[in-house]
């Protein structure tokens, strides 16, 4: 299989965003990414502009993060060329979407949109001046997924008096890990149905005003996408050369994210270039996001192996509970009944590598 690395959530100059979509598209092309996904609020301009094609190697993707009229209820919603429902002025430039959050997920999934639940827990501990977005919208069974780990949401809030000037100055190593309540919602919604996750920059490149006489960027696109990035499984090579193929690509990277054939890397602490996870059973292999039956759980020999590009604290993860660790580059492990399977990556105290899940389940 071929592994694209992308940024997801990313906001341009037709929402909250500094720079316009092109100009992003360039900045992530000189990066190196395979891809972005541009998401402005509560808009598709991006792509009815037409922004959305290959830069050169990088490929231009354009969703949308739509909100309620309370700015709750955050959602990134993929491959749709309309929204649904209705956009009212809520102040400051904000808008939200009059229809309530269970209705507009359950809406564009009947338009097969691809959606997201955005920074879910987010908080706001230090500066309550800077609201949190949170979702609260959790009797709606119409998403597809769940971003567990948010650099933006994360850094804010970290954020205090004390520190502040220090993370301005360096917006990354301040990044430690996924929030531990996404990913324990994530872990359960799974038991009940496949959810997948994604990692996210929430990229806006704010600029204020330091020490009343210099501007600085705060969080600039090209810093950020060497941060959080999800990288996908695809069956065939993307080409760039070839135009035409723009809308098969980008249908497969959406397919992708939605079904979990990807896994959450926080570049700043190493590429994950050569990272695999999957299980082995009857000579068949079985890749992240993809789920497999076994005919007798007792009888049937199913191996799990991880390899990771540089020494790791491997955790192999069954139903949201770690039941194996190993310091090492590989791992290795027997099956340990259905359920569903995950690894986590660390370096220390800092997680570096979340993969999506493979589900084994028994046939009756």
């Amino acid at each position: 299989m071929f592994v694209y690395s992308g940024a997801i959530h990313i906001h341009s100059t037709y929402s909250d965003g500094s720079l316009k979509p092109d100009e992003i598209a360039n900045i992530a092309n000189e990066v190196g990414l395979d891809y972005i996904i541009i998401t402005d609020h509560n808009t598709l301009n991006a792509l009815q502009f037409g922004y959305e094609k290959f830069y050169g190697k990088t490929m231009l993707i354009v969703g949308s993060e739509i909100n309620d009229i309370n700015n709750k209820n955050h959602y990134l919603v993929l491959g749709v060329d309309k929204l649904v429902g209705t956009f009212r002025d809520i102040g400051n430039n904000e808008y939200g979407n009059e229809l309530p959050a269970s209705k507009y997920v359950k809406e564009f999934h009947k338009l097969g949109a691809i959606g997201f639940i955005a920074h879910p827990f987010e908080k706001r501990t230090y500066f309550p001046q800077h609201p949190q977005f949170p979702w609260t919208c959790w009797e709606s069974d119409y998403f597809d997924g769940i971003e567990i780990w948010n650099h933006m949401s994360e850094w804010m809030e970290g954020l205090t008096d004390s520190n502040k000037f220090n993370r301005l100055i360096h917006p990354l190593k301040s990044v430690i890990s996924p929030d531990i309540e996404a990913v324990k919602k994530w872990d359960e919604l799974n038991l009940k149905r496949k959810v997948s996750a994604i990692g996210s920059i929430d990229a806006h490149c704010h600029k204020q005003n330091v020490l009343g006489f210099f501007t600085l960027d705060i969080f600039p696109y090209k810093v950020l996408f060497k941060s959080i990035r999800t990288n996908v499984l695809l069956d065939e090579k993307i080409n760039p050369a070839d135009k035409k193929s723009f809308g098969k690509f980008k249908k497969e990277i959406i397919n992708a994210l939605k079904d979990g054939r990807s896994f959450i890397v926080n570049n700043y602490y190493g590429d994950a270039k050569g990272f695999r996870f999957f299980a082995e059973y009857k000579g068949e292999y079985y890749n992240i996001g993809e789920d497999f039956h076994i005919e007798n759980e007792k009888k049937d020999n199913v191996i799990l192996k991880c390899f990771v590009p540089k020494q790791a604290r491997i955790k192999l993860i069954k139903n949201g509970k770690c039941i194996y660790e190993t310091d090492s580059i590989s791992g290795i492990w027997n099956y340990d009944g259905p359920g569903n399977y995950r690894v986590e990556c660390w370096l220390g105290e800092k997680a570096w590598i979340f993969s999506n899940n493979i589900r084994i389940t028994t046939k009756k």
